[in-house]
């Protein structure tokens, strides 16, 4: 079981590196947490995101989540061996755009890592560009 436990942990500080990543725009984090091959699907304001992931780095670097009322938190996490997928709902996201995620993970090389992350937008309107 603490193995079970253990990748819980995992899972949920690889999920929390997306979402402080995101918050304050840091590559960095983000690189740590997603595969260099991950990928993003969602729509957002009628503008389809199907990209690679490094297309949603650039995009935290240019607009940090944070604008003073960012929250997200894993709302669940379902992991079977050396795969695992993840719900993160975030709120405030640029002061008031609300998501929910879905991520896809895999242990590759002995590390926790995002595959895949798709959205749904489902509330508050984006800041015009």
């Amino acid at each position: 079981m603490s193995e079970q436990i253990d990748d819980y942990d995992e899972i949920v500080r690889v999920l929390g590196l997306y979402m402080e990543g995101a918050a304050k725009g840091d590559v960095g984090l983000l690189k740590e947490a997603f595969h260099e091959d991950a990928r993003m699907f969602g729509e957002l304001a009628g503008t389809r995101y199907d990209v690679p992931i490094t297309e949603f780095f650039e995009i935290a670097v240019s607009a940090p989540a944070e604008t003073g009322s960012y929250r997200a938190r894993v709302v669940s996490v379902h992991q079977v061996g050396d795969a695992a997928n993840a719900v993160v709902a975030e709120d405030g996201y640029w002061g008031t755009v609300s998501f929910v995620d879905f991520f896809t993970l895999n242990r590759i090389d002995g590390s926790w890592r995002i595959v895949n992350k798709s959205f749904v937008h489902t509330g508050g309107e984006p800041p015009a560009h």
